[in-house]
């Protein structure tokens, strides 16, 4: 869906964003964007059971 994306697509996406948010939010809104996937992360990470845990690769346990 994205991988036709070129250079210009990016630009322009960007000039819509800084028309609708302004230049000033937009460093509050990423800051948000990255905190928010910073605990979704963390949320799934530590909802998986510590007996599924992947296995070391080098074999010497």
């Amino acid at each position: 869906m994205f991988s036709n994306l070129t250079g210009w697509h990016l630009v322009i996406i960007l000039a819509v964003l800084v028309l609708l948010f302004g230049a000033t939010r937009l460093p509050a809104l990423t800051r948000g964007v990255g905190q928010s996937l910073r605990i979704f992360r963390d949320e799934v990470a530590g909802s998986q059971p510590a007996d599924e845990a992947p296995e070391s690769r080098n074999g010497s346990e």
